[in-house]
């Protein structure tokens, strides 16, 4: 399967290109034009890709060219926020330590170590996943004073992000060691499944993650069991599978010696256009163009903009597939999304009496904002 001729030279096809092979320490070399690279350069920057995108362009003709100056500003500011974020995780995990509770750090730093240089790799929060039983006091913590400086996304246990128990995540977890601190990540396996899982659940539209993946799947070390990455579920090891082949297909993932090589290289039709779609607009708020998502609560007494909202809020045939537990195959994914949106309604509904008191004295939906009104679709999170 290739990527057409049009959707090649689409912002998404041009993401792509810029990002092939990003993660190494020396990726292909890049050809581009420079009104290419000015036409994407705001999409890596928005995206959080603007260091990667200097380091695709650093030994390529355009090096010195005003779009690629922005993205050497973009990648000495991650390098110099690298360092910020390594001190924080420190301290985020002697808090947690302190009363009691082992997390396990994703995303983020966890993978930013598979990078030549883990500037490369920009994210703002600290994704932390702590055993159910230990939640309450996780979260305590995370409350109190002196975790306020810190942007932590606490999880309970993996179920949002996996189907394996907490115990035998926790038992393949790794200690890394981080200054004076150990930090605990998932073992490579489980990483790796828990990325691709994570890309697809949320529509695939943030493209540094997928260069996550292709950095994952690259940096894996000897030894790695492709069993306990897989596991027995034949529906998720294909969903892990078809992860693979998109960071294969778009971005130069090398797949020859894995198991999913064939699936890698055989993706339904339809999965390519998708993800270069989302990735169209990969940035979470437009600059100039900010989409305000009220709560649909909002539009109950006050329908004006309900069509709209209700078009913003149209979900993504990538993630609908996950939310529904489907198989990516070539049926149409039109079932998927409106089978994902019932289920939206159906859980929906018993908050419409309760919602109504709390709007009834609302004027207008826009007096229903709070600090964070500004949201995404349903697809989108923070990197």
């Amino acid at each position: 399967m290739t990527i057409t001729a049009a959707h090649a030279k689409s912002r998404g096809g041009l993401l792509a290109k810029v990002l092939a092979g990003a993660w190494r320490h020396s990726p292909p070399a890049l050809e581009m034009s420079a009104e290419e690279l000015t036409e994407i350069t705001p999409l890596l920057l928005g995206s959080g890709a603007g260091a990667m995108g200097w380091w695709r362009v650093r030994h390529s003709d355009l090096c010195t060219s005003p779009p690629a100056q922005q993205l050497q500003e973009a990648y000495r500011s991650s390098s110099l926020h690298s360092g910020i974020h390594k001190h924080e995780i420190q301290q985020v995990f002697k808090l947690f330590r302190a009363s009691g509770v082992e997390p396990v750090l994703i995303k983020g730093w966890a993978i930013a170590r598979a990078y030549p240089e883990q500037g490369l790799r920009v994210y703002g929060d600290t994704d932390l996943c702590v055993r159910p039983e230990q939640y309450a006091a996780a979260e305590a913590v995370w409350r109190s004073p002196e975790a306020r400086p810190y942007w932590v996304d606490l999880h309970r246990g993996f179920e949002k992000l996996d189907d394996r128990s907490a115990d035998e995540l926790y038992t393949r977890s790794q200690l890394i060691k981080l200054g004076d601190t150990e930090v605990r990540v998932p073992g490579p396996e489980d990483h790796l499944r828990i990325l691709c899982v994570h890309l697809l659940h949320h529509g695939a539209y943030r493209p540094s993650w997928l260069c996550d993946i292709g950095a994952a799947l690259e940096a894996r070390p000897a030894g790695f069991n492709w069993d306990d990455c897989l596991g027995s579920n034949r529906r998720r090891a294909d969903w892990v599978g078809c992860a693979i082949g998109l960071a294969h297909r778009l971005l130069g993932a090398r797949v020859d010696d894995t198991p999913v090589a064939e699936r890698a290289r055989r993706l339904p039709r339809w999965l390519l256009p998708a993800v270069l779609k989302q990735w169209e607009n990969p940035c979470p708020v437009d600059q100039g163009q900010m989409k305000i998502k009220l709560p649909m609560a909002a539009y109950l007494r006050h329908p004006s903009g309900v069509l709209q909202a209700l078009r913003y809020r149209w979900p993504d045939p990538i993630g609908s597939t996950i939310a529904v537990e489907g198989a990516f195959n070539e049926i149409p994914r039109l079932a998927f999304q409106l089978g994902y949106c019932a289920a939206r309604i159906i859980k929906f509904l018993p908050q419409i009496p309760r919602s109504l008191r709390a709007h009834s004295s609302s004027a207008d939906p826009q007096s229903s904002l709070s600090v964070t009104g500004v949201m995404q679709p349903p697809s989108n999170e923070a990197a």
